[in-house]
């Protein structure tokens, strides 16, 4: 009876399946953090020229 019992934990793949979608999750954060870095500091670019250039624009001179 142990032996079976013991079997059946060793042949259980169900942790397993929860482990590799734990790393896909992790490893699709890891990807969107990294392009929404990369967008932001872009956006950040383009905002500061557009208030730049509206900033200009309202300045007499």
């Amino acid at each position: 009876m142990k032996f079976e019992t013991l079997n059946n934990l060793l042949n259980d793949e169900s942790g397993a399946t929860a482990i590799e979608y734990g790393l896909i999750a992790a490893l699709v954060s890891v990807a969107a953090i990294a392009a929404l870095t990369a967008m932001g500091t872009s956006l950040n670019a383009m905002f500061t020229a557009v208030s730049t250039a509206l900033t200009s624009a309202v300045t007499p001179g």
